[in-house]
């Protein structure tokens, strides 16, 4: 007897377990069960799992029978004539959807000609292992698993045209690529995708070479002719926000120029751009701590004792200002109110970037990069035929990634733009490499894709071929512009007086444990004096009992509470947070008694 489980609750028993299977998935594949069933039959445990529940992974398979694909000629044909749709091939059963349960009891064929009669399934086409992202690589069965995942997820981070309307719509944190480009080098599903109206890259060439040690690790060398012909610019899109909030009380806020007699008024030069109706001129150039939204509010607290006095009639700066580290230029400018009728103002700050150094960028095969340096133009090395890289890559980035595929592309990307013709380069079904170094021959070129190349600095021949070819690059969200983040003396939390945390608020850059070992190991041990510093604190020990003591600096008078004045009472430097934890356990009832080691 074989235990039966209906998604996951014990139901009964069967006595012939594998005809018991059978006849349920005959029965799918007829209709008379619904589609969304799967079944396994556990042969180490003796029993049967049936699952019905939603929220599973299904992939579509083609169903063999007796080491033969039902899915035949006929069918392709009338496929391509419109005269059978998908829906019709599972109703028919000759297409299942197998969950993972069911697929470990499967034996599934990649291609028809591999077919045996143990086989139960057939691929529709081996690239369906890949999702809809990962399909757009090209020559994606040369590249490791780990790169292709890798791939996937930048392409998702690159920057193109992500909605043809954007000069409607207030984005938060968006860019835009000024001149995308269709790539050489595509695959089927850039069709099925309509990539071509949304492409989100550029074609640049590309030369496989170390340049000065500027393009170490992962970095990258642009050329700066490229660059000023207007390679990978993009614009950076935020919105500021406004509303005037209704209060208990019928008081409102207002947006306005605030007058001088408000609380928290800032200076003149702040409010410089806002026009009469308090908000800033569309054109504005505006940078860190300016203020596009001039904004008033009521005072917080109101007491029917202060409703009188001068001070509760007083209203409070609440105007919005461009934050730290950002600026720009006002793109936009929209007034409008929302459900509830408040008066809302937002406005559009677009920034113009140009690629400098610490900008993020990458293949489709996951070899991403930053900018290393940006080379003048008559300084970049150039081939005996003039051509000059618009991008240095390091060779180095490709022994222990095993990314050939990115390999493959500058060379078929190079081909395209010699014959002038998009190459086609689906996982599993591209060009082979021997015909792609034929053409390649035939256009008049190494069949390698090396070529003789010049030092742009000296106009030395290079002893060694350098790799050159074309290919599709994408620029990422990462810029520099948004992650820069420095600052002096600052912000400090109440509690600990220590800076504040994370960029946005302008806090501190954290000294830790590997920071402090890297100033040691440097000499500069010294230096970890200041940066430790942050939360100095003077206190007064008394000598006697090591407690804290009491200065009064009016009166220059030095008093300890529980010994008196008569007592030596030495000023102590110390971290605001170890005073801070000694007062702690003072409230604890434990007495942290302080021995001065100059005095023993």
């Amino acid at each position: 007897m074989v235990d039966v489980y209906l998604n996951e609750k014990f139901i009964g028993n069967v006595n012939d377990p594998d005809a018991f299977v059978n006849s349920v998935k005959e029965r799918r594949r007829t209709g008379k069960l619904p589609l969304n069933v799967n079944i396994l039959h556990n042969k180490e445990f003796n029993e049967i799992y049936i699952e019905s529940s939603t929220g599973r992974t299904r992939r579509p398979l083609i169903i063999v029978q007796d080491g033969k694909s039902l899915l035949n000629k006929d069918h392709l044909d009338k496929l391509k004539k419109n005269e059978l749709t998908w829906d019709q091939l599972v109703k028919m059963g000759i297409i299942e959807y197998l969950d993972a349960l069911e697929e470990e009891n499967a034996f599934i064929a990649l291609y028809e000609n591999e077919l045996t009669k143990e086989h139960t399934h057939l691929e529709i086409d081996p690239v369906a292992i890949l999702g809809l992202t990962t399909s757009v690589i090209p020559y994606s069965n040369f590249g490791s698993s780990s790169r292709l995942i890798r791939g996937s997820k930048i392409q998702k981070q690159s920057l193109g045209l992500y909605a043809s309307n954007f000069h409607l719509r207030m984005d938060t944190d968006v860019s835009l690529l000024h001149y995308p480009q269709k790539p050489i080098v595509k695959t089927f599903m850039h069709d099925i995708l309509n990539y071509d109206s949304h492409a989100a890259g550029q074609n640049v060439t590309i030369a496989l070479m170390s340049y000065e040690g500027y393009n170490m690790q992962d970095s990258i060398i642009l050329n700066k002719g490229s660059v000023q012909r207007g390679l990978a610019r993009s614009t950076y899109f935020r919105p500021y926000e406004a509303e005037e909030l209704r209060y208990s009380g019928g008081l409102i806020d207002e947006v306005c120029v605030p007058d001088k007699e408000v609380k928290g008024y800032k200076t003149e030069k702040n409010y410089r751009l806002l026009e009469k109706d308090g908000i800033v001129y569309t054109g504005a150039l505006v940078n860190a701590e300016d203020v596009v939204i001039g904004k008033t509010s009521p005072p917080r607290f109101l007491s029917s004792l202060e409703e009188f006095s001068i001070a509760a009639s007083t209203r409070r700066e609440s105007s919005v200002s461009i934050k730290h580290g950002e600026g720009g230029i006002v793109d936009d400018v929209v007034i409008t109110e929302n459900e509830e009728g408040n008066k809302i103002v937002q406005i559009r700050i677009r920034d113009p970037r140009i690629p400098e150094i610490g900008d993020k960028f990458a293949s489709r095969h996951g070899q991403k990069g930053v900018i290393g340096m940006i080379v003048p133009h008559e300084d970049m090395p150039f081939s005996s035929s003039g051509i000059i890289p618009d991008l240095i890559f390091s060779p180095h980035g490709i022994p222990s990634r095993m990314t050939i595929s990115h390999l493959i592309e500058v060379i078929a990307g190079k081909i395209g733009a010699l014959s002038g013709k998009y190459i086609d380069g689906t996982t599993f079904d591209s060009m082979s490499e021997r015909d792609l170094r034929d053409m390649l021959l035939g256009l008049g070129f190494r069949e390698n894709g090396t070529e003789t190349m010049h030092n742009g600095v000296t106009g030395e021949q290079f002893d060694a071929k350098i790799y050159v070819g074309n290919m599709y690059y994408l620029k990422l969200k990462h810029m520099v512009a948004n992650k820069l983040h420095s600052r002096a003396s600052g912000r400090i939390q109440l509690l600990t007086r220590q800076p504040v945390e994370g960029r946005a608020q302008g806090g501190g850059l954290r000294v830790g444990e590997m920071e402090k070992d890297c100033f040691v190991a440097h000499g500069a041990a010294l230096l970890l004096k200041e940066r430790f510093d942050s939360d100095k604190t003077v206190v007064y020990v008394c000598e006697n009992c090591g407690m804290f003591a009491v200065y009064d600096a009016n009166k220059d008078k030095k008093a300890c509470t529980k010994c008196g004045s008569n007592v030596d009472i030495t000023p102590i430097e110390m971290s605001y947070a170890f005073n801070l934890l000694l007062n702690e356990l003072k409230a604890l009832g434990i007495y942290p008694r302080l021995f001065l080691e100059s005095k023993y």
